[in-house]
C-alpha cells in the first residue's frame, strides 16, 4: 500500500481544525485541551480568533499520511504533531516518540465516542524505537494499525498558523519518492473572503451567481426525466481532476440517455467554480438551494417520471455529506453538511416513479440501511460504486486513482438491472429493488419483443413526454 503525505510548518505555532467540530487530542492524557470547535462556536465569524489558545493545542508541524489516495475522503487518515525543542520527559508525557530535541505525537479526533476509552495503538506501539521510527513509518501495516483504534481522523484538516488572520490553509501535499504521488488538486478561484459575505458585493463579478429557478423545471400536463448532481469537495484540498471528470462523464452519460440539460442541475465545489462540457452548475455551498429543489421535484404532481441523484462529497461516518466551507472557518456547520436525515426528508413520499440514488461516496452503506428500513421511500434505489483499483496503482503503487467507469457506459439501451449484476456484481445488494430497476435509465422496459427503435425510445420514454388530460386529471383528482 502506497500513502501520500502532507505536512504544514514550523513558520509558526499552527492550530489543525478538523471538519467535524474539532482539533485533534494529542492523547487521553490531554483531555483537557482546548478544541477549535467550542472555540470558534464563541466567535462570530472565521476572523474572530483573538481569543487565547492552550498551548497543548499549537504545534510546529502538522503530519498527515493518507493511506488510501484514491479514495473519496471520509477515510481514516493519519495525522501526527511535531514540536520542537520539547524535553523527553514532556514527550514522554504527551505519549509522544522523542526524536532529538522533536517530540512526534498522534493526534486523535477530539469530541468523539471512544474519547474517554483507553487508546489501544500509540504512537510507541506503532513505532516501536527511536532507530526504527523512520524505516517504519513507510510500513502500511502499521499505519493501519494506526488508524484501527478509537477517534481516528477522517479528513484532512484545515492547519493556520496561529494569528494569521487570513486563515490560509497550510497544509500542503509533499510528493516524496516513499510515498504515492499526490493527487491532481482542481485548479479554482476561491473567494477571498466568505460567501456569506458577498451581498455586501452584489455588483462584483466574483461574488455574481445565476440563481437557480426551480419553479421552472416542472411543467403542465407534461413529465421529464430530472437529475440532481452533488459534488461537494469540503475544500480545495480535497477537490480532484478526478471529481471534475466524474461530473463530466455522468452528466454526458444522463445526456446520451436523453435528459435535457435544463432538467439536470449540478452543484459543485465553491461559488463559481465551472466544469468543462457540464450546464447548469451551481455553487455546493446553496444547500438551502438544492433542498428546495430536490423536494420541489418530489412534491410537485407529474413533475418526473425518472429522477437521479449523483452523490460524490466527502462523507462522516453517519453518511453526512460535507458541502463547501463557505465560511473558511474548518468547521461544518449546518448550513455546510447535509445528512441522511435530511435528505431522506426531502425524499420522502416522492412523486417520481422512479428515484436513483447513484452513490458514489463513503459510508454509503449507512443511506442504503435508512432506505430498508423505510416506509416513505418505496420507490427510492441506492445504487452504490464498486471500485475496481487500477492494476498500475496496484502493481507500482504510484497512482492514486481507481478506475471504475461503469456508469457512464449506461446507453439508451441498457437495462439497469442486467447492467448492474453484471459490471458491479450487485444482485444482492439490489434485491428489495430489483423491479424498479427491471428498466432502462429513461424508464423503458427490458427485453422487449421486437426491441424498441431509437425513435420509438425518444418519443415515449427519454427526457419529456405529454401527458393526456384527461390521464393527467385522473391521477391529480386520485392523489389528492
Amino acid at each position: 500500500m502506497a500513502e501520500q503525505h502532507a505536512t504544514a510548518g514550523p513558520l509558526n505555532k499552527v492550530l489543525a481544525i478538523l471538519p467535524d467540530f474539532s482539533t485533534g487530542m494529542l492523547s487521553s492524557k490531554l483531555r483537557g485541551s482546548y478544541s477549535a470547535g467550542r472555540l470558534l462556536n464563541r466567535a462570530e465569524g472565521p476572523h474572530r480568533h483573538n481569543q487565547p489558545l492552550y498551548s497543548s493545542s499549537a504545534h510546529d508541524v502538522v503530519l498527515v499520511l493518507d493511506p488510501s489516495p484514491g479514495e473519496n475522503f471520509g477515510h481514516p487518515v493519519v495525522l501526527f504533531y511535531v514540536d520542537m525543542n520539547v524535553t523527553k520527559k514532556r514527550c514522554s508525557h504527551l505519549d509522544g516518540i522523542y526524536l532529538g530535541e522533536d517530540c512526534l505525537t498522534l493526534a486523535l479526533r477530539g469530541r468523539c465516542q471512544n474519547q474517554l476509552k483507553r487508546r489501544q495503538t500509540g504512537p510507541q506501539r506503532l513505532f516501536g524505537t527511536r532507530r526504527g521510527a523512520v524505516g517504519t513509518l513507510r510500513g502500511s501495516r502499521l499505519l493501519e494499525r494506526a488508524i484501527g483504534g478509537f477517534c481516528e481522523v477522517h479528513f484532512l484538516p484545515l492547519v493556520v498558523a496561529i494569528g494569521d488572520s487570513s486563515w490560509t490553509q497550510r497544509l500542503k501535499c509533499v510528493d516524496n519518492t516513499e510515498f504515492a504521488r499526490c493527487p491532481q488538486q482542481l485548479p479554482m478561484n476561491s473567494p477571498s473572503v466568505p460567501v456569506s459575505s458577498c451581498e455586501l458585493n452584489k455588483n462584483t463579478r466574483r461574488c455574481y451567481q445565476q440563481p437557480l429557478a426551480t419553479h421552472l423545471s416542472c411543467r403542465l400536463y407534461q413529465t421529464c426525466d430530472h437529475a440532481v448532481l452533488i459534488s461537494g469537495g469540503w475544500q480545495p484540498q480535497m477537490t480532484f481532476q478526478h471529481h471534475a471528470q466524474n461530473l463530466q462523464r455522468f452528466y454526458k452519460m444522463l445526456r446520451n440517455n436523453g435528459f435535457h440539460k435544463d432538467h439536470i442541475k449540478t452543484f459543485f465545489a465553491s461559488s463559481g467554480q465551472l466544469l468543462e462540457d457540464v450546464e447548469g452548475v451551481y455553487s455546493a455551498t446553496e444547500k438551502a438551494v438544492i433542498r428546495n429543489h430536490v423536494s420541489y421535484i418530489c412534491r410537485k404532481q407529474h413533475c418526473a417520471d425518472t429522477l437521479v441523484l449523483y452523490l460524490n462529497s466527502p462523507t462522516r461516518t453517519d453518511g453526512t455529506m460535507l458541502l463547501w466551507d463557505a465560511n473558511l472557518n474548518g468547521i461544518a456547520d449546518l448550513k455546510e453538511r447535509y445528512s441522511v436525515s435530511e435528505m431522506l426528508a426531502d425524499l420522502a413520499g416522492c412523486r417520481a416513479t422512479r428515484v436513483l440514488l447513484f452513490v458514489d461516496q463513503s459510508y454509503s452503506g449507512v443511506l442504503a440501511k435508512r432506505l430498508r428500513s423505510s416506509q416513505k421511500h418505496h420507490n427510492v434505489v441506492p445504487i452504490q460504486r464498486q471500485y475496481r483499483q487500477s492494476q498500475t496503482y496496484q502493481n507500482h503503487g504510484l497512482f492514486p486513482g481507481w478506475e471504475d467507469n461503469s456508469w457512464s457506459s449506461i446507453s439508451a439501451s441498457t437495462c439497469l438491472l442486467d447492467h448492474l449484476e453484471r459490471v458491479d456484481g450487485m444482485s444482492r445488494l439490489l434485491e428489495p429493488w430489483a423491479g424498479l430497476l427491471n428498466v432502462t435509465l429513461a424508464g423503458a422496459p427490458c427485453n422487449v419483443t421486437p426491441p424498441l427503435t431509437d425513435s420509438e425510445m425518444r418519443r415515449e420514454y427519454q427526457g419529456c413526454q405529454n401527458l393526456p388530460t384527461a390521464l393527467w386529471y385522473q391521477k391529480h383528482g386520485r392523489t389528492n
